[in-house]
């Protein structure tokens, strides 16, 4: 190859490299054109700090980073041995019942002493005797031992319960409570009228229950196996529908639990959870006590709406002027 052919290759390769350079020029300017004309979303801005990120069952409503339940989570999975032990649930639904009604055992036990608490006492004549609380107290602890243990050791069997690293948002745990109560004061109304209804359902299963016709607090778990069963399922259930987060199903059992027995307890006080909710939407100790009394109204175990829309809402009694008590059928 002589001079003149190797400076017309070192050309041809020059004009080459030169239309590349174009070419990439133009396709960088056109798509700097399309850029601009559709920018892409700052997806890098974008950052997750609910829990959902970790457990999408655990849909939190609260998309704040400041977790204000953390440290109380926190200390509470620090025991997730215990808490992962087949007898936790018995201990804690059992515990946490004896706890509510042991204040109301003392005011029983001192209030016939004390003039000034009868007038907060429905049935300011009636407290419970020695062997009507010890009768409570054996079937209470017998029915924990003998169908809920068993129930809680099958649950242990299938499988550990994942608890979560990050606390529910403090407007979740509400919302998922409150929602929660709701559905279980449904489920229960429509049980409880089909139990009233039925005679062979009220003979069968639920008699048991109003043998107590003047409530008290350790009265308030006094009942047939079944409709124990029914309500453990209708609060395993509805935390389990919603999803909720561990935490909020422990606080939703306290507030269960709580509820039922101020249900039950035989004193309407000022800070009564009816007194607290407005415009009665609440019913409380003295509806339930109607209830006892009468058996044909006030179904409903917290609230009063489904009673006002079947027509058997009763207003309970003011304390300190009920008829007679009737402590026993």
């Amino acid at each position: 190859m002589d001079g003149r052919d190797q400076e017309l290759l070192l050309k041809k390769r020059a004009s080459s490299q030169t239309a590349q350079t174009g070419s990439a020029a133009q396709f960088s300017s056109a798509r700097f054109s399309l850029d601009q004309l559709f920018p892409s979303p700052p997806m890098a801005s974008l950052s997750i700090t609910n829990s959902s990120s970790e457990l999408p069952e655990f849909r939190s409503l609260d998309t704040s980073a400041v977790r204000l339940l953390q440290p109380l989570w926190d200390m509470i999975k620090a025991r997730e041995g215990l808490l992962q032990s087949p007898f936790f649930p018995v201990l804690f639904s059992g515990t946490t019942y004896l706890a509510f009604c042991l204040p109301f055992m003392v005011l029983d036990f001192v209030g016939y002493r004390v003039p000034a608490l009868r007038k907060y006492k429905i049935h300011p004549n009636f407290y419970p005797s020695a062997g009507q609380i010890l009768l409570c107290l054996l079937h209470t602890i017998y029915q924990h031992v003998v169908f809920i243990f068993p129930a809680t050791v099958l649950r242990w069997h299938w499988g550990p319960q994942t608890w979560p690293a990050l606390a529910p948002g403090l407007w979740e745990l509400l919302y998922h409570v409150t929602v929660c109560l709701l559905l279980f004061d449904a489920e229960f109304f429509v049980w409880h009228v089909l139990h009233h209804k039925v005679p062979w359902l009220y003979q069968t299963f639920h008699k048991v229950h109003h043998k107590n016709t003047s409530p008290f607090a350790l009265a308030t778990q006094y009942l047939s196996v079944w409709e124990l069963s029914s309500l453990g399922f209708f609060n395993c259930l509805n935390p389990t529908l919603l999803g909720c987060h561990p935490l909020t199903t422990m606080t939703f059992n306290v507030v269960n639990i709580w509820l039922s027995v101020e249900d039950h307890c035989g004193y309407d006080f000022p800070w009564s959870t009816h007194r607290l909710v407005p415009y009665g939407w609440y019913g409380g100790v003295s509806h339930h006590d109607m209830h006892h009394r009468k058996i044909n109204c006030n179904y409903a175990p917290y609230f009063t709406h489904w009673d006002k829309l079947l027509g058997t809402l009763s207003l309970g009694y003011p304390a300190g002027n009920p008829p007679s008590p009737a402590p026993w059928n």
